[in-house]
């Protein structure tokens, strides 16, 4: 009877809702590939833009704490550094800038923290005007999602997320700071630092280049900070996916890789510290147990691309820069704040090698399968990252002799991963060698992105039109 019927149920109205949206993403996409548009030069330009911006407006006399401009070649240095979330600088951020110099630096950060189109998406919604095609493909590159559907309100919920987590670390940070400093003043450096923080860039307004030296046993200053690096370094879409599913066995496979991964790192490289700094004089040696403890976690937290440091880095020992460097080149997450080749990379790279050791045809992790062409992304994505990594270092070598081969190394590898820890003290390199770390901080940040993108796309579009016979060829 048709009087019987009561129009489609709540099930069926979703199915014919995402089913839409999967029709409209498809036809997006089509015209995607048939028009030949490229975002990964809009994407590159755009922080080229910002940088450039930047270092201008930090060379205004109001932007010096002096009144003296600064040159340019030094606020081009931290421009780039601050765009590019490391946190190397050549002049101290706490006493060469005044408070303007201050505010352009907390934009940059936050700019390029969260991406340039996220903040030009949010402005379009306030201005009631919604994304163009164009704008919606340049968008999906930059946050790397596979979906186009969305998009508007996933960028509300990186900006709403993104600015509640930094208000709250910034209010813990008030506890200490505001007292300190004053109100005015400590209310400043709270949010600086926590923006800072969770953009995991590393800069601190203390001056002297102290960092966070002067809170090594300060637990409230210690767990906040790395709690916000913590939380920018895992990832919009892995933090989605723990708020909306708050169970292991219903999160994604990714997600599932970058909490397991990124928490072995954490706790295996705070193991690694203490260990081997345990009795150096220089670092943790004259410390209490529990403030050793607190101090060799900050320093496992920092190296996933944090910058900041609780204990002098150039006193550390040779072994902790080695390994350091390693950890440092790995990173945070995808889709997040921080740089690196990605945890997930090293991950699969683990899988990878496990799958050959044990005679397996494919990667299987928590019942699920890993694709092949992933594997090869992977494997590509490493080696360039490495390649590119021992270039720097050996024409820093070249650029800046006499300097210990292992500072050289770790500043190399801390603006690969975009970190920004130091142990030789970027104000003391050469302006040739300044201008090497310039290029691998850009390439640090903009790199892993874009060969991520370009080689699925190139994969994605490569079709075999003829097989050739195999053949084996001797390795090991």
């Amino acid at each position: 009877m048709l009087s019987d019927w009561k129009g489609p149920s709540s099930v069926d109205e979703k199915r014919s809702k995402s089913n839409r949206r999967r029709f409209a993403s498809g036809v997006v996409a089509f015209f995607y590939r048939r028009s030949g548009f490229d975002a990964l030069p809009i994407i590159a330009l755009g922080f080229v833009g910002l940088i450039l911006l930047g270092s201008l407006l930090l060379t205004l006399p109001v932007a010096s704490a002096t009144g003296v401009s600064v040159p340019w070649g030094d606020t081009l240095f931290t421009a780039t550094s601050a765009v590019c979330v490391t946190g190397l600088v050549v002049r101290d951020t706490g006493t060469a800038y005044s408070t303007f110099g201050h505010v352009v630096l907390l934009f940059l950060i936050q700019m390029g923290g969260l991406g340039f189109m996220t903040f030009a998406t949010l402005i379009f919604g306030l201005m009631g005007r919604s994304l163009s095609m164009r704008e919606r493909m340049i968008m999906r590159e930059s946050l790397n999602e596979d979906d186009m559907s969305g998009l508007a309100a996933l960028v509300r919920w990186v900006a709403k997320s993104t600015f509640t987590v930094e208000l709250a670390g910034a209010m813990l940070f008030a506890v200490r700071l505001m007292p300190a400093y004053g109100p005015a003043k400590g209310a400043f450096f709270s949010v600086f630092h926590a923006v800072s923080a969770f953009c995991n860039a590393g800069f601190d307004l203390f001056g002297g280049g102290k960092s966070l030296t002067g809170y090594t046993g300060d637990l409230l200053i210690n767990l906040t900070a790395m709690a916000l690096v913590v939380i920018g370094g895992l990832g919009f879409s892995t933090l989605q996916d723990v708020l909306s599913k708050r169970s292991f066995r219903r999160f994604r496979l990714h997600t599932k890789l970058v909490l397991v991964s990124y928490g072995t790192l954490l706790l295996g490289g705070a193991l690694i510290v203490l260990v081997l700094e345990w009795s150096n004089p220089g670092t943790l040696g004259p410390l209490s147990f529990p403030d050793k403890l607190l101090a060799s976690l900050f320093q496992s937290v920092t190296l996933r691309t944090a910058g900041f440091n609780t204990i002098d880095q150039a006193a550390l020992r040779d072994s902790t820069k080695l390994i350091g460097g390693f950890l440092m080149l790995i990173g945070a997450a995808p889709a997040s704040t921080g740089g690196g080749i990605k945890v997930t990379t090293l991950a699969i790279l683990v899988l990878t090698v496990r799958m050959v050791s044990q005679g397996e045809s494919s990667i299987v992790v928590f019942e699920r399968r890993i694709d092949r062409e992933l594997i090869q992304r992977t494997v590509a994505i490493t080696f360039i990252a490495i390649a590119v990594a021992f270039v720097d270092i050996c024409a820093l070598s070249i650029l800046q002799p006499g300097a210990a081969f292992l500072d050289l190394y770790y500043e190399c590898v801390s603006a690969v991963g975009t970190v920004g820890i130091s142990a030789i003290g970027s104000a003391n390199l050469r302006p040739l060698a300044r201008i090497l770390i310039i290029i691998t901080m850009y390439i640090g940040r903009i790199g892993p992105l874009s060969m991520a993108l370009l080689f699925s796309r190139r994969q994605n579009r490569s079709r075999e039109l003829a097989r050739y016979p195999e053949d084996r060829v001797m390795i090991g």
